[in-house]
């Protein structure tokens, strides 16, 4: 029939709904509408229109409220069509919405009344108005009429949406509320200066608005409030007064919601007194402390008096807020006090300090001044008086003053560097601070100086010495002394002399003995003291000395005669000139005769005999002897630097004058070398010998007109190392090929030895022959490096090494494989690993059924796989892996495999006939080895055609089918042992006299 294309819509309204048709083709002639109920399908309303009309209203509907309308249109002909639409009224949205926290931080509660009409249910959301973030989601029945929201943020607003849903339709009604705020806690107040204060509290995020405000509880006054948004934690007050204390309260809001909060307390720090001084006063022993009162407040000052350098407190006293000064009586003599001046406010506390002030000194009692026998000191000693100082005078006739400041406790000073024999005048006086006490004065005399220089001399001479002296500075009135025979103190005579003299001699007195001479200068009262000198008249020296050999090699006997006079004692000096060192003896006064034992042999001794009196000596002429020379000892033959060279070296343990070394060949006994060396000289180098050789040397010492022989000495020349020496790689077994070429001169054979490179474990030796020149090494690592190195050995020597590094060829890897995962591009390479090392592998894979170039790779020496990838689909590959080490390679034998083909593409059916069916396909990558296509008939499930086709073929055309009968084809592309299906295709042969099936 014909379309009226109906439609209905509600227009937002919730009581009526507006139907709109089209005109149909040719007109109508009126329109009937039926408006119905939709279960149970109930007629309400019935209404005609005219032919032009292509709408209407209908009113007077329930809300949200499905209705079925049916039109029909009166046509020509009395024909008529009739079509059905439904539609449905929107919702009503609920009355008297609320929401409400009844004073809860945490919970809103929903409210509402039902509106008219249908709905299916309520969807309530819930927004957080700050962040507009969606908080709650609910739908409840359409019979609830309240809901409860908790868990919600404390002072925070919430809007509420309430939609009353009906089919798809709704109807929304919104409305603001807040949560009662939450109280912050832990409210701090503390003072971070003197004019500022620091409040802090904890849990302000239950607030929107944080209202602080602070009084000032001396004037009673608020200072300052303060509003702030949600998360400040804390708030500094600046510009209040000093010394005072606040008082800080805290509320909360959120929107109508005001809660009272906690409160604190806290003091401003104070601020400290100003100009603090401490004066004297005209009392006796008092002190007065002054300050200026400073800005701000405070409850009263502590006046704190402190006594000394290290400021003990001695007084305190408290005054009031307003004071400015205090003054303290009755306080000791001569100390230093200082005064702290704090101002009190609450618990906090400022404080000043004065600087130093003293009390009036006294003089320190008991002053004495004493010499203590010095002649250039005076000690000056009193007991201490209170005060910071002492200042000291001492003053002499004719003489400028000496002024001297000491620190308080100290009770005595010593003047030094004073004239000697000199009267002194001493005053001392107390110092405290910018007092000083009334001096107290004494004197006294230094000592006089002894005589300076004072000697005594023999002036080489045996009878007689003479005294002489430097005349004293100051103080002098002349002289007194006494001789003395140091040893017996036996008085000799007395002497005195005037201020003027400076020396005297006495006569008569035995050589060689020691005499002593005492001394004093005498000024005023005074003796100065004893000054002493001593010394030997000049002994006489010894006569008849000789030095006689005592037929031992190692003693000399020394023989003379005593010389008139004391004597202290004999000193023997025995000593050689080829020696550096020499002997010394010392023997008593009657002693003429002694032996010295222990001498170097075949040396020339020279002997003096001294007298000895105190520090003078007289020494005899000069008497020598010669000690009989021993053999040398410790003969040695070393290689020497050249091959060609023997170090020959021995000690010189017998002495004598030069030494004859005689060389000779050892096996033949014939000399064939003397060298003469002279005394002193221990070694000598032995050039042009034939290296290799054994040698024989002895060594004849001569002392005098003495000879004796050494021991016989062997020793050897370093042979000379082999030439030419090379190893090369035995091709068919692990072995290397040592060859050389024999050296000049002589050996007694070859060491060889071969250590593996790389390795810890230690060299292998091999003793050869003196004629041998090659040697095959077996039994090596396939693939390893090895070190050589072949010495020449003469006796106990070897030559410089020789050493060539040669390599094993290296063993081919075994058990190859060539496998395929199940990939159409990868193939995986492995094998096991030889025994011996090697450099690296060298992989190398190439196709055997297309002409692309072999793929190289290099792997560590430890390599046991590789994984080709990027391969020819459906191709045959082949791979070899090589080990290698420096030039010489080992391989393996090859091995091959095939990557799986790629299915083939876009395969088509076609019959061209009704016993015919053609399949054609495309070939993927580089297509396959070949190509399988099975035929089968998709009634019976039977395979009816089988055809291997090669990799060239894209098509096949199975015939002798039977009419119009459906077959399925498959082609499969085949790589080996591999192959790669297409889906199974569905075609059916033609009917004889149909066009298609």
């Amino acid at each position: 029939g014909t379309l009226l294309n109906l439609s209905v819509s509600d227009h937002g309204r919730s009581d009526a709904l507006l139907l709109s048709w089209d005109e149909p083709e040719g007109g109508a002639m009126g329109y009937s509408l039926a408006l119905s109920s939709l279960g149970p399908d109930m007629l309400l309303q019935n209404r005609s229109v005219g032919p032009n009309s292509t709408s209407f209203w209908f009113h007077g509907l329930t809300p949200g409220t499905c209705y079925k309308i049916e039109v029909t249109a009166a046509l020509a002909c009395m024909d008529i069509t009739s079509q059905t639409v439904t539609g449905q009224t929107s919702p009503s949205p609920v009355h008297n919405l609320s929401l409400s926290s009844d004073g809860s931080s945490a919970v809103l509660h929903a409210s509402w009344e039902h509106a008219s009409g249908r709905r299916d249910s309520y969807h309530l959301a819930l927004y957080h108005s700050d962040s507009q973030t969606l908080v709650r989601n609910a739908s409840i029945l359409p019979n609830a009429s309240t809901f409860l929201f908790d868990g919600l943020l404390a002072g925070s607003e919430y809007a509420l949406k309430v939609s009353t849903l009906s089919g798809a339709s709704q109807a929304s009604t919104s409305i603001h509320q807040w949560t009662a705020p939450s109280i912050p806690t832990q409210l701090r107040l503390s003072p971070r200066s003197s004019t500022s204060l620091f409040a802090s509290w904890a849990g302000a995020e239950g607030a929107a608005w944080l209202h602080l405000m602070l009084r000032n509880l001396l004037t009673q006054t608020v200072t300052k409030t303060l509003s702030a948004k949600r998360g400040l934690s804390s708030y500094t007050f600046q510009h209040l007064h000093p010394g005072t204390q606040y008082w800080l309260g805290l509320s909360a809001m959120a929107g109508p919601y005001t809660m009272t909060g906690p409160n604190a307390t806290a003091w401003t720090y104070p601020l400290s007194p100003g100009n603090v001084t401490l004066s004297s006063v005209e009392e006796q022993s008092s002190l007065q402390a002054h300050w200026d009162t400073p800005a701000g407040e405070r409850d009263f000052y502590l006046v704190t008096l402190q006594e000394g350098e290290d400021g003990a407190p001695t007084r305190n006293i408290s005054v009031g807020g307003d004071s400015s000064h205090v003054t303290f009586h009755g306080l000791s003599p001569g100390k230093q006090y200082s005064v702290r001046v704090t101002a009190v406010a609450g618990p906090y506390r400022a404080s000043a300090y004065s600087t130093a002030a003293w009390t009036q000194p006294l003089a320190p009692p008991s002053v004495s001044l004493c010499s203590q026998g010095s002649t250039s000191s005076l000690l000056a000693h009193w007991e201490e008086a209170m005060g910071e100082a002492y200042m000291l005078a001492l003053s002499a006739v004719e003489h400028p003053m000496k002024n001297s400041s000491l620190l308080r406790g100290v009770t005595n000073f010593t003047y030094e560097g004073l004239r000697p024999g000199t009267l002194y005048s001493f005053e001392i006086s107390t110092v405290a601070g910018p007092y000083t006490s009334a001096p107290r004065r004494i004197t006294n005399w230094t000592y006089p100086l002894p005589p300076e220089q004072l000697t005594l001399s023999n002036q080489g001479l045996s009878t007689s010495l003479q005294a002489s002296w430097k005349a004293a500075s100051a103080g002098s009135t002349g002289y007194t002394g006494t001789l003395w025979e140091t040893k017996s103190q036996k008085w000799v005579r007395n002497m005195t002399a005037g201020n003027n003299l400076t020396n005297i001699t006495f006569e008569d007195l035995v050589p060689g003995r020691q005499y002593t001479l005492e001394m004093v200068a005498m000024a005023g009262p005074y003796k100065s003291l004893m000054r002493s000198a001593t010394d030997w008249t000049y002994p006489l020296a010894p006569s008849g000395v000789t030095l006689t050999n005592t037929r031992h090699p190692l003693g000399l006997s020394a023989f003379w005669d005593k010389a008139a006079g004391d004597v202290d004692q004999f000193h023997l000096q025995l000593y050689s000139k080829n020696l550096p060192a020499q002997r010394n003896i010392l023997v008593g006064p009657k002693t003429q005769n002694f032996t010295f034992l222990g001498l170097a042999p075949g040396i020339q001794y020279f002997l003096k005999v001294t007298v000895l009196a105190g520090p003078y000596r007289s020494s005899s002429h000069f008497a020598t002897e010669w000690t009989y020379p021993l053999s040398l000892a410790n003969v040695s033959i070393q290689p020497g630097r050249r091959p060609q060279e023997l170090h020959v070296s021995w000690v010189e343990s017998g002495g004598g004058r030069e030494h004859l070394v005689q060389l000779s060949v050892a096996e033949s006994l014939s000399i064939i070398r003397n060298v003469s060396v002279p005394r002193g000289v221990t070694h000598l180098d032995l050039e042009g010998l034939v290296p290799g050789s054994r040698y024989r040397v002895e060594i004849f010492s001569q002392a005098g007109p003495h000879r004796s022989s050494s021991q016989t000495a062997i020793g050897y020349t370093v042979p000379l190392p082999p030439l030419s020496l090379s190893a090369i790689p035995v091709s068919t077994s692990w072995a290397l090929a040592v060859r050389w070429e024999t050296p000049p001169g002589q050996r007694d054979g070859y060491l060889l030895s071969v250590h593996e490179e790389g390795s810890s474990s230690s060299a292998r030796n091999l003793d050869m022959g003196k004629d041998s020149t090659n040697i095959t090494l077996s039994q090596l690592a396939p693939g390893t490096c090895y070190l050589v190195e072949v010495w020449a050995v003469a006796g106990p020597y070897r030559s410089l090494p020789k050493n060539v590094t040669g390599c094993t060829v290296p063993a081919a890897p075994t058990n190859l494989s060539l496998t395929n995962p199940g990939s159409s591009s990868e193939l995986r390479t492995c094998w096991n690993k030889p025994p011996g090392r090697r450099d690296h592998y060298r992989v190398t894979i190439y196709s055997l059924t297309s002409q692309s170039r072999e793929r190289v790779q290099i792997l560590r020496p430890d390599a046991q796989n590789v994984t080709w990838t990027h391969l020819e689909a459906g191709s045959r590959f082949a791979v070899q892996v090589t080990a290698v080490k420096g030039s010489f390679e080992a391989s393996s034998a090859n091995v091959t495999q095939w990557t799986y083909p790629l299915a083939p593409a876009n395969l088509t059916l076609s019959s061209s006939s009704a016993s015919t069916l053609q399949a054609s396909w495309a070939a993927v990558d580089q297509g396959a080895e070949g190509y399988m296509v099975d035929l089968c008939d998709t009634a019976s499930s039977s395979c009816v055609g089988h055809m291997v086709l090669s990799r060239h073929a894209r098509s096949h055309t199975f015939s002798n089918l039977s009419p119009g009968t459906h077959y399925s084809v498959v082609v499969r592309a085949t790589a080996g042992p591999y192959h790669a299906s297409t889906l199974n295709l569905t075609h059916c042969t033609r009917e004889y006299d149909a066009v298609s099936c």
